[in-house]
């Protein structure tokens, strides 16, 4: 606890879901809609490098494994892991923002067709998560690190993920490796300090996805031209990792 009472972190969720409420006013709905085809191109290219890596790690399949997904927001990943084969009622999901938590709940459902409960969703801040220790065979977080500004409370959001892994388990890590020159509050995680948030960690990296900006003129002319653009990784904005608990 701090002096004034609060858990650490408070103040930065706080800051997180006001710059949030500030972008939901400024920026038209569909913004990132996937009826943009430089969305859905994006969309579509990481599903693909999820999977690849997936198979490549031996995480498949998917409905003996517990997941959670850190910063879930609509719920749009854990749909993804369903339609992958995941259970509903191993999954999990954790967001700052409510309306995007009762968002979640309303697309996956109370209970699916083969009787599965529906996954654990809460409302809540990844500097504490609401799990046990190892209780996740997958954990997964989406451009959640690039939002956090403090470097303490990154720390302590990176312990959290590894606490809830449990020992062999993976976290899949999707964020920017670059600052956003257009907005101060999102700041890229690169490799050094990737490494440095997971000391004791076995690392993956690839660099993937079309920097947007790109990729909104580019993917309405050509397809396949942004295939190639971006197979060249020197426009490539992400870094889309694997962190192995416990190796070295």
């Amino acid at each position: 606890m701090t002096s004034t009472g609060q858990l650490p972190g408070m103040d930065e969720a706080r800051r997180i879901r006001h710059e949030y409420a500030r972008r939901e006013h400024a920026i038209p709905k569909d913004r990132y809609a996937l009826h943009r085809v430089a969305n859905l191109f994006a969309h579509q290219q990481k599903a693909r490098y999820m999977l690849r890596l997936l198979h490549r790690e031996q995480l498949l399949p998917l409905d003996d494994k517990t997941l959670l997904d850190v910063g879930c927001g609509d719920g749009q990943q854990l749909l993804e892991w369903v339609s992958w084969g995941g259970r509903r009622a191993q999954l999990a999901g954790i967001d700052l923002i409510e309306t995007r938590i009762a968002r979640a709940a309303e697309r996956l459902g109370s209970r699916s067709e083969n009787g599965d409960t529906a996954p654990d969703l809460r409302l809540g801040d990844a500097s504490h998560l609401p799990w046990p220790d190892g209780a996740f065979d997958i954990v997964h977080q989406s451009t959640v690190f690039t939002s956090i500004l403090d470097p303490a409370v990154k720390r302590q959001v990176a312990g959290e993920l590894l606490r809830v892994l449990r020992p062999g388990g993976v976290l899949i890590w999707y964020d920017f490796l670059y600052n956003n020159p257009s907005n101060p509050h999102v700041k890229g995680v690169g490799a050094r300090e990737l490494r440095s948030l997971f000391p004791a960690c076995g690392i993956r990296l690839q660099r993937v996805t079309l920097a947007p900006p790109l990729a909104r003129r580019l993917v309405p002319l050509s397809w396949v031209g942004s295939l190639m653009c971006e197979k060249l990784t020197l426009f490539n904005t992400h870094y889309l990792a694997t962190i192995r608990k416990g190796d070295q």
